[in-house]
């Protein structure tokens, strides 16, 4: 099992044809992610990695079937390119762009609210990662080959703290169902509480990672929300512990501004929630070991 994407879902590359566009979809390929096409406008026609190339998202998705998109366009174009899968009916989009004014993701989040819930897109980004169900598909910048299939769900604004995780975990024998990086933008398109309830529901998962770090209430507020609707074992690791309030640390989220978002306070939180805490980026694998080890005990 997995959350959001599996070998058959159909991908289509927004930003197909440039280089870094280019230099991923060939990655995404190799690992055996079901790449149907892609987008670039002016380049509609052509053939490009063995595959279509199209002007718009609505010609690729009608042509192809594709309910997945994937963004590789440049800031000040990524938000038109969001909305674009969205009015063609693409269920699920990633955004790896970094630089996204934070007004044009408003822009974007008020866009996508005027779907149904049930038809609207659901968009996981900007500035991050992407997504990767082990064994099956990959959507995003990550190394495929430190992930080892399990039933360990993660997810986190940091893509590199989250390699780190899934990296230790392999060396432990412990794999994931899949792993989601969110972004480390203030305004994303969804949050750790989306993707926590999609993992209590995946009967694949058994536990899940969560990857915070200072700035914003997303941790706390998940937290919360899994200590009353959650069964299975949640661990956080916070990073940032360090960091002065009024300092940005890497992501333009990641400042502390007001009372809960600086890591000392977002730990205490979560462990009232009942929240297992990873005391430091060397422990993921042993902490998440361990965890497993007592669930296959207790059952």
């Amino acid at each position: 099992m997995a959350i959001l994407l599996n070998r058959d879902t159909r991908v289509i590359v927004q930003g197909f044809t440039g280089k870094i566009g280019s230099f991923h979809a060939e990655d995404m390929k190799r690992y055996g992610t079901n790449v149907v096409g892609g987008v670039t406008p002016g380049k509609g026609g052509q053939t490009h990695l063995g595959l279509p190339v199209f002007n718009t998202v609505k010609d690729a998705a009608r042509e192809t079937g594709a309910d997945a998109s994937i963004v590789f366009v440049p800031p000040p174009f990524a938000a038109d390119s969001i909305m674009e899968a969205a009015d063609a009916g693409i269920r699920f989009c990633v955004c790896i762009t970094d630089g996204i004014p934070s007004q044009d993701m408003m822009r974007v989040k008020r866009y996508m609210r005027r779907y149904r819930y049930e038809v609207r897109l659901r968009l996981i980004g900007p500035n991050c990662a992407g997504i990767i169900t082990p064994g099956q598909a990959l959507m995003g910048i990550m190394p495929g080959s430190i992930y080892l299939p399990g039933r360990v769900g993660i997810v986190g604004r940091s893509g590199t703290l989250g390699y780190e995780a899934a990296s230790q975990m392999k060396a432990m024998g412990v794999g994931v169902s899949t792993s989601v990086g969110i972004g480390g933008d203030p305004i994303n398109g969804s949050s750790f509480r989306d993707i926590l309830e999609l993992f209590e529901n995946d009967d694949g998962t058994d536990a899940v990672v969560m990857i915070g770090e200072i700035g914003g209430s997303q941790e706390a507020e998940a937290a919360l929300w899994a200590r009353d609707n959650t069964k299975k074992p949640l661990i956080a690791y916070i990073a940032g512990l360090s960091a002065p309030k009024g300092r940005r640390m890497g992501h333009a989220g990641a400042i502390i501004s007001a009372f809960g978002e600086s890591a000392q306070e977002k730990v205490e939180i979560l462990k009232e929630a009942g929240v297992i805490i990873v005391p430091t980026p060397a422990s993921f694998g042993e902490v998440v070991a361990g965890v497993m080890a007592d669930r296959t005990k207790a059952a």
